[in-house]
C-alpha cells in the first residue's frame, strides 16, 4: 500500500493525491514505484485538479471526468519520450513533455516548488533509462563483433617434383692466338702499301725490298 503522507510534502491537494493514489497503486507493474507527484492549482476553483505521477517505468497524467466524478488517466512509458523541461510563469508552471513521436505534452498551473522536484525525479528517471539502454547497445555491438572461430580444412600441400637434369653445353674451343709477325714482315708489309697508294715508284720499291731481304 502506497503511503500518502510522502506525496504531501510540498502542498499537494490532499484530497487528489488520495483519490490519484488509491487508483494508480491497482495500476502499477511489477517492480514499479511511484517516486513523486505534482498537482495543478489553477487559479479558479477545481473540483478535482490535475495530477501528474512519476514512477520509474513512466509518468501518469491523471484528469479528473464528469466533474470529478471519474478519473482518466494516461502514461508514457521512458522509451518513447525523448525529453522533458519545464517553464515558470506568474502562475506556477508549465510542465512539458516531448515524445519521440506526437505532439508535445504541456500541463499548466504546477506550482513552482513541485515542478522543479517533478522536473527533477522525471530527469533523473529519463536519464538512468537511456543509460541503460546505452549500455544494451554496447553489449549488443560486442556481442556483434566478436571474433568467432571457424574450423578450416587445411589445404593439401604440393609436392613439387625436381627439375629435369639439363646437361651444360660444351666449352667452345679456345680462339687460336695469332703469333707476333717479325720485323722484315712488318717491313715488306709497308713497302708493298706505300707502292700500292702509288707513293714510291716500281723501281724504289723493288731497290727497298731487296735492301730488307739482304738484311734478314
Amino acid at each position: 500500500m502506497i503511503l500518502i503522507d510522502r506525496f504531501l510534502s510540498d502542498e499537494q491537494d490532499p484530497k487528489a493525491v488520495e483519490k490519484v493514489l488509491g487508483k494508480l497503486n491497482d495500476m502499477l507493474s511489477a517492480n514499479e514505484e511511484l517516486i513523486y507527484m505534482a498537482v495543478q492549482k489553477r487559479p479558479a476553483v477545481n473540483l478535482l485538479p490535475t495530477c501528474i505521477a512519476v514512477s520509474n517505468k513512466r509518468i501518469f497524467y491523471c484528469e479528473p471526468g464528469n466533474f470529478g466524478i471519474t478519473m482518466n488517466f494516461k502514461d508514457i512509458s521512458w522509451k518513447t519520450i525523448k525529453e522533458i523541461s519545464f517553464k515558470e510563469e506568474i502562475f506556477g508552471s508549465k510542465f512539458i513533455c516531448v515524445p519521440t513521436h506526437g505532439e508535445n505534452i504541456i500541463t499548466e498551473y504546477i506550482p513552482k516548488v513541485q515542478a522543479r522536484k517533478l522536473y527533477q525525479a522525471a530527469h533523473e528517471q529519463l536519464e538512468e533509462f537511456k543509460e541503460q539502454q546505452r549500455q544494451i547497445e554496447l553489449e549488443e555491438r560486442r556481442s556483434s563483433t566478436s571474433p568467432v572461430t571457424v574450423n578450416t580444412i587445411p589445404e593439401p600441400k604440393v609436392v613439387e617434383e625436381p627439375a629435369a637434369f639439363i646437361p651444360p653445353a660444351p666449352l667452345a674451343p679456345p680462339a687460336p692466338v695469332e703469333e707476333p709477325e717479325d720485323e722484315t714482315t712488318i717491313k715488306l708489309r709497308k713497302l708493298k702499301t706505300l707502292y700500292d697508294k702509288q707513293l714510291i715508284t716500281l723501281e724504289e720499291y723493288e731497290a727497298k725490298k731487296a735492301d730488307v731481304l739482304d738484311n734478314f
